[in-house]
């Protein structure tokens, strides 16, 4: 055996590749089983969209319906690849293209199908893998079932072949009683052949429908710089947008303060000769208008870049705004760095956000704040026990949590089953730039 398999670190294959299992046999079997009767389903859905594009009266409309069909198929085929056998086909750059309005000729949709990498890609794989992909699913069922034939010929195989006037059993003429067991022997091995080839078989299937539905590199760098485009956008709006609340602030808070003051202070200038008393007034009156200006400027500060955040870093900040919270929150942090500031940033006022939410809406008892770096990125997950239903696409918070966090490349996933309990977990790439400063 290759000792690099039993290194640490080293090659291992998968395990119903490494050696041959009765039980893992037996699952390779049923997943190749599946694969094949999915193959079967790909036929049906390319009937479909061969079906819709040809047809003369209905014009385009059916077609987006069927390639959409198509799609959902790939996305459940690239599910069951990543989980049976762990290779990763990544999801099409984008959505399918919106259909023309007013083209319902048969050429004008299969032009639209094939403009679009990633339904083009699609629709030449639905019309193979019945074919490529069936046949080769197909292999361990025909050992299976070729053996069993071969048992059944050694009971039945020489009256059989006396009716039919001959039969052969591969390269096996079954002429006799010796003849036949020969047969059953040759189907009994081939029942293990199946065992031990159904796992590889499906990881063939794997590969196979990877090179068909993975897109090309550049399809990949289209996505990314579409991405890029959009999340730039939104990062602009958003500073444009924060630029405008401070400048809202300033002018409604501290400047009026400010200008009130000095109102103030020249009314104390006029006033000094005639009417020390009142001028004393008015200087305790300005003195306390500079004094609600400047904690207005402190709170402003605090929106932009909080001082505990820029202070203690991230562990700490969170382990503040939880003790802020009104709904009991505890915290677990496993931060051996500080991520950069901006992302620190963005990912402090990501969970402000979130247990503002928490204490507003989810009428919960705990919440739990979980942060920690792993794989190149900062994993955080906010959970609470309360009623559930939060839903990103029906609120502006939990989107423009997701605006925030998309301008690093970051996630937002949201599990918010009805009657709870709610589960936010955001993921942004990152590197840690800098020793902690407190121990987690």
């Amino acid at each position: 055996m290759d000792d690099r398999a039993m290194r640490p670190g080293g090659f291992r294959p998968p395990d119903a590749i490494r050696g041959f299992s009765v039980s893992a046999g037996l699952t390779g079997l049923r997943r190749a089983v599946a694969l094949h009767w999915m193959s079967m389903a790909a036929f049906g859905r390319s009937l479909a969209v061969c079906g819709a594009v040809s047809l003369m009266g209905p014009g385009l409309g059916l077609v987006p319906r069927a390639v959409a069909g198509v799609r959902g198929l790939a996305a459940r085929q690239r599910e069951l690849v990543r989980r049976w056998t762990g290779v990763e086909i990544p999801d099409p750059p984008g959505p399918l293209p919106a259909a023309p309005a007013g083209r319902s000729g048969v050429v004008a949709r299969y032009r639209w199908i094939m403009s679009d990498p990633g339904t083009r890609r699609e629709y030449v794989w639905v019309l193979t893998d019945p074919i490529a992909g069936g046949l080769l699913a197909f292999l361990p069922l025909a050992l299976v079932l070729s053996g069993l034939w071969g048992v059944f010929l050694a009971f039945y195989g020489v009256p059989l072949s006396a009716s039919w006037d001959g039969l052969w059993y591969g390269f096996v003429p079954v002429e006799g009683r010796a003849t036949a067991v020969l047969a059953g022997v040759l189907g009994l091995l081939q029942l293990p052949l199946a065992l031990w080839a159904a796992p590889r078989v499906v990881r063939r299937h794997a590969l196979y429908t990877r090179a068909m539905l993975a897109p090309g590199e550049s399809e990949l760098m289209a996505g990314r710089i579409r991405h890029l485009a959009a999340t730039r956008s939104a990062a602009v709006d958003t500073q444009m947008a924060e630029i405008r609340r401070i400048e809202r602030d300033l002018h409604d808070g501290a400047q009026a303060r400010l200008v009130a003051m000095g109102m103030t202070l020249d009314a104390a200038e006029r006033l000094l000769e005639t009417d020390p008393e009142a001028v004393r007034g008015l200087l305790a009156e300005a003195r306390q208008s500079s004094s609600a200006a400047l904690e207005e400027l402190r709170d402003l500060v605090r929106g932009i870049h909080p001082p505990v955040l820029a202070d203690r870093g991230l562990a700490d900040a969170v382990r503040a705004l939880a003790m802020s919270c009104p709904v009991p929150t505890e915290v677990r942090a496993e931060l051996p760095g500080r991520p950069e500031m901006p992302v620190e940033s963005a990912a402090y006022f990501a969970v402000s956000e979130i247990l503002a939410n928490v204490g507003k809406h989810a009428e919960a008892g705990r919440a739990w704040i979980d942060l920690r770096h792993e794989r190149g990125a900062l994993h955080i997950t906010v959970t609470d026990d309360g009623h559930g239903g939060a839903d990103a696409a029906r609120g502006t918070g939990l989107r423009g949590i997701e605006r925030r966090l998309a301008t690093f490349d970051g996630v937002l996933a949201v599990s918010s089953p009805v009657g709870g309990p709610t589960m936010v977990t955001m993921e942004i790439p990152c590197a840690l730039s800098s020793p902690k400063t407190t121990s987690c």
